[in-house]
């Protein structure tokens, strides 16, 4: 590797999931504010809505999702309640102006709920919300929670989407990351939600984790493709223990070097491709027949805080404590706090207490760092067209950009500026140098790699 791509490795960087990222939303974006957002959706338009389940019965160390660890399920329960009263507030206001077009259940834990409660917050979303016939529902599942009742129930749902969490299948890494779960114990969920009818099964895998090697992440991707998923995830390992404090279970001598995390990563990919799995964006993989490999070669690929996807809803609901909504105005997050989430929403009122509204500007450099996410490039003349002015003010930017940095991330071909293949794995990198935000804030982040 090139000593100035070297250096790159360790940079810390947002995962643009987002443009602005969350660290810049604020409180003037609040629950008045959100209120107006929502009575002013069109009717006839698309929407996507996230629940969130902030629970599980175990943490694992790696995770830096907004979660908490409960051996009794009566908080769940409880919790339940209370996001059964935002779905009918926020579904009184959008008031049929919009119909569902998919939904998401993250956490957390989603499976971790009884059977009967997941088939009672289907029926809620229904009763509350105008779905599209062929809506698709996409649940986050933890193979180590999962019987038949739970299976059964998930189609009762619709579920059209399975995504497992599989990390790494090496014991020794498992142990360490408080995440055991055998290759048997996926392959039976696998199994299952496919003789429901489920057409499409995602399986996450990490690299960078404590003690894995490249040997153990190519045991892991060939047994994760002996179960032919639809879709894969190839994640690096936020190590981010000032966010989330449970990650200081996890040493960081046993953590793999920079230079190791690339080769994790490369090998993985390599893996997947060999398979005829087509690369999507930075992480992602898909058959050449899935929705999301047939958006990404029609330049139709977006990116939101799921990841990658062909979910080309402009309106994103958030529900359940510290979920994010996208709205053509710009983004909203309903308070971390469960307790006070839940006084809030069982007394009628919206839990939302932070976020941005688009400047021209934003929305500009947006599309720029969501192209280059999901493309590696974006044409100059598109920019202008779509943007005037603010699209021509980023243009000289990002000719500055491609004839001044001597590591070459990103050069200007025709009219087209483009990140070279070999200097694909850097995308953030790259996209951060269009990010006004960036330099004037002091959110701390993950690796770029």
């Amino acid at each position: 590797m090139r000593p100035e791509l070297a250096a790159r490795l360790c940079e810390n960087v947002p995962r643009y999931t987002s443009y602005p990222s969350a660290p810049h939303f604020h409180p003037r974006i609040d629950a008045v504010v959100y209120r107006g957002w929502l009575e002013a959706l069109e009717g006839g338009g698309e929407i996507s809505l996230y629940l969130h389940i902030p629970y599980c019965d175990r943490l694992c160390w790696f995770c830096a999702c907004h979660t908490k660890q409960t051996r009794h399920y009566e908080p769940v329960a409880a919790y339940l309640r209370s996001l059964y009263a935002e779905i009918a507030t926020v579904g009184g206001l959008v008031s049929g102006n919009g119909r569902i077009r998919a939904v998401h259940f993250g956490g957390g834990s989603p499976t971790m709920l009884k059977p009967q409660h997941m088939v009672a917050l289907g029926t809620a979303l229904r009763d509350n919300f105008d779905f599209l016939d062929d809506a698709k529902i996409s649940v986050e599942i933890d193979p180590n929670e999962m019987d038949e009742a739970r299976l059964d129930a998930l189609a009762e749902i619709g579920m059209t989407r399975a995504s497992l969490g599989v990390q790494d299948f090496d014991p020794k890494v498992q142990k360490a990351i408080n995440r055991e779960q055998s290759f048997l114990q996926t392959k039976a969920v696998v199994d299952g939600v496919r003789s429901r009818g489920v057409d499409s099964v995602n399986l996450d895998l990490l690299y960078g984790l404590p003690h894995q090697t490249s040997e153990s992440v190519r045991s892991t991707v060939a047994q994760a493709l002996t179960l032919e998923p639809d879709r894969m995830a190839l994640f690096g390992y936020a190590h981010v223990p000032w966010f989330k404090k449970h990650q200081t279970m996890i040493d960081e001598a046993w953590l793999p070097g920079p230079t190791e995390r690339i080769a994790q990563s490369r090998l993985a990919a390599r893996s997947i491709e060999d398979k005829g799995y087509e690369s999507i964006g930075l992480d992602h993989f898909a058959k050449p027949g899935d929705a999301l490999a047939v958006a990404a070669r029609a330049g139709a690929l977006h990116r939101n805080f799921q990841g990658y996807t062909e979910d080309r809803c402009e309106t994103l609901i958030g529900l359940g404590p510290s979920s994010i909504g996208r709205f053509r105005q710009g983004y909203v997050q309903n308070m971390s706090s469960t307790g006070e989430y839940r006084r809030r929403v069982e007394g009628g009122e919206l839990a939302v207490v932070r976020g941005i509204a688009f400047s021209d500007d934003d929305r500009v450099r947006g599309w720029i760092i969501e192209r280059l996410m999901c493309d590696f490039a974006f044409s100059a003349i598109d920019l202008v067209e779509s943007f005037g002015k603010a699209g021509q003010k980023l243009l000289r930017q990002a000719s500055s950009i491609a004839l001044k940095d001597p590591a070459r991330l990103l050069e200007l071909q025709g009219d087209r500026f483009v990140v070279p293949a070999e200097n694909r794995p850097f995308v953030r990198s790259i996209a951060v140098r269009f990010d006004k935000y960036f330099e004037r804030g002091t959110a701390r982040h993950s690796a770029a790699v």
